[in-house]
Formats: C-alpha cells, sequence, structure tokens
C-alpha cells in the first residue's frame, strides 16, 4: 500500500487516476483510456524523477483540495492553469516543488486549459487492471477517487526547483488549429464537403473524455449513406454520423464505430483538444501521414532527452 501521500478533502468536478492507457485489448472491447493530454502528464512525471509512463492525478476544471499526509514528498503539477495555491500562496506549474505534512493543496478558477496533471515522485499506489492504473467508470476499472479517500504511494527521493524553459511549455488557448490526415473514408463524402471540413471553423458544443461533438456553420454531408461496417477507431479519429455533425474521439472513445471518418487529428495535436473548454473553436489543417510520424519522433526525441 506504501505511504500515505494526500487526503482528498474535495475531489472536485473530476478527479482520477491516469497513465499512458490500456493497450492491447481493444480487440476485447476494453478502452484505451489515459491521460487526454499525454504530453503535460508524462512531463509531469519527468520533472520528478518517474518513468514517463507512471499514473498521475488528472485534474478537470475544477480541482480538488488536498491536505498532505507525508511528512516532505516532491510533486509536480503541468497542464492546464486552474489557479494551484500551497496554504494559500501561488504554486509554480511546470516545475518540481517540495510539499509537506499539513501542507493544503488547492485549485481555484481555470486561467487557461482544462486539464492539468499532478504527478508525485515514486508514483501512487492504485489497483492496475489489464497493465493499466487508468480509471475507466462505466466498466469500474482502476481505482475511483472519492472524497475522504487517502491516496498512497512510495515517496523514496526528492527532486525540486527542477523546470522547463518557456520555450517548451505549451500554451492552451480558446481558437486552436490542430493538424489532420484525410481519411480513411473520404469516399463516403463529396470533394466539396472534404473542402468545407478543412476550410469551415468548429465550436465545441460538447465535450468529455470520450469525443468531443463539433458544430460548424452548416452540418456536413455525405454522397450516400452514413455507416460503414464497425471499424477500429484511433485516437483523434473524426467521426461524421448521419446528423452531419462531426465528433473527435478521445481517450475514453469505443473501440469501434460505424461511422465514416473524415480525418483523423495527428498525435502531437490531441494536446491542443484535451485543453480546449466547451465554446472555443477549431480549424483543422491538412497533414500528410510522413509529417505527422516525423513531428512524433521528434516530441518523443524530445521527451527522451529531457528524461536523460
Amino acid at each position: 500500500m506504501g505511504q500515505p501521500l494526500f487526503t482528498v478533502l474535495k475531489k472536485g468536478l473530476y478527479t482520477t487516476f491516469q497513465d499512458l492507457g490500456r493497450y492491447g485489448y481493444q480487440q476485447f472491447g476494453v478502452v484505451t483510456s489515459g491521460a487526454m493530454d499525454s504530453y503535460s502528464s508524462q512531463l509531469a512525471n519527468i520533472l520528478v524523477g518517474n518513468p514517463r509512463g507512471e499514473a498521475v492525478l488528472e485534474i478537470t476544471m475544477l480541482g480538488p483540495t488536498l491536505r498532505v499526509e507525508s511528512d516532505t514528498i516532491s510533486i509536480a503539477v503541468c497542464g492546464a492553469d486552474l489557479s494551484m495555491t500551497v496554504n494559500g500562496n501561488k504554486a509554480p506549474l511546470w516545475k518540481s516543488f517540495v510539499v509537506k505534512n499539513g501542507d493544503m493543496i488547492r485549485f481555484g478558477k481555470p486561467v487557461s486549459g482544462t486539464r492539468t496533471y499532478l504527478a508525485v515522485t515514486g508514483g501512487f499506489h492504485a489497483e492496475e487492471v489489464l497493465g493499466s492504473k487508468s480509471y475507466y467508470p462505466k466498466a469500474k476499472l482502476g481505482t475511483e477517487i472519492k472524497d475522504g479517500d487517502i491516496l498512497y504511494g512510495t515517496c523514496t527521493r526528492f527532486r525540486k526547483n527542477i523546470g522547463l524553459s518557456r520555450h517548451f511549455i505549451p500554451t492552451f488557448e480558446k481558437e486552436v488549429t490542430v493538424r489532420a490526415i484525410p481519411g480513411p473514408h473520404e469516399d463516403y463524402f463529396t470533394k466539396e464537403t472534404i473542402e468545407k471540413f478543412f476550410t469551415d471553423q468548429y465550436r465545441v458544443v460538447q465535450g468529455d473524455r470520450m469525443g468531443y461533438r463539433l458544430q460548424g456553420t452548416t452540418p456536413l454531408q455525405h454522397k450516400d449513406k452514413a455507416e460503414i461496417a464497425s471499424d477500429a477507431i484511433p485516437l483523434g479519429g473524426i467521426q461524421v454520423p448521419s446528423s452531419g455533425v462531426p465528433i473527435i474521439l478521445l481517450a475514453d472513445r469505443q473501440t469501434t464505430g460505424g461511422y465514416p471518418r473524415i480525418a483523423t487529428v495527428i498525435t502531437v495535436d490531441i494536446y491542443k483538444i484535451a485543453q480546449l473548454a466547451p465554446g472555443g473553436t477549431i480549424r483543422f489543417e491538412r497533414c500528410r501521414i510522413e509529417t505527422a510520424h516525423e513531428l512524433y519522433k521528434n516530441r518523443e526525441l524530445f521527451l527522451k532527452n529531457l528524461q536523460k
């Protein structure tokens, strides 16, 4: 079980354990889950000296109130600015620091972004199911966090004042442009519809960990039918059901779907969507798969070098 790290006095709007996801089980209908903004979660872990895939607290919009129970622990918080304070004093983001027994960690008004990630040196002790500590509520996979819970871990060393250069800290805007690879079901749409998709601006009208529903100037039109044989759904896949309203599928997406996908958001741009609040806007920019691979390789190289 390890040592007690925090008491959850208030869990906030939606606070869960998440790591990099539950892979290898989609063929059995098990969703991947994992951090919505995996870039921020990995950076938080690196700053406290953890493996990149260690579980963190994913904190959404209205954060929790946590009381520190361990004598001394190192933490780092990366992602959205949710007005975090320690004992009433503004606490740093994108930098490791030490908290002590009795300290009160609180989150207030969202300033930018919607999700932030709290990592602790040594990681959290949470139930590992099918190779992941990520919590998926619909199937009750993993450990749920509730008011009054004590969160445990093993803090064997301390890291502080290790932070990122401003150059590497992302900004979270209310209007974003994300790169997307066209297809794979382009044949289900007219050329005019595909062109409209890549020129229109879309507003997020509804969003959660499963996906974001978008609204453009007019619905997208199918050539003929709006259904396909059930197909595996990748992270960032953009389905267009018969309503013509596109849906970006995210961490808790279903494993298969029967609607054609007009495009897929590239991995390195998923964080922009994960940090976008309802009401925010998105434009899509065409991207070649070779470019997407190169961008992903570059990000992986950066994270590996930072870890060293």
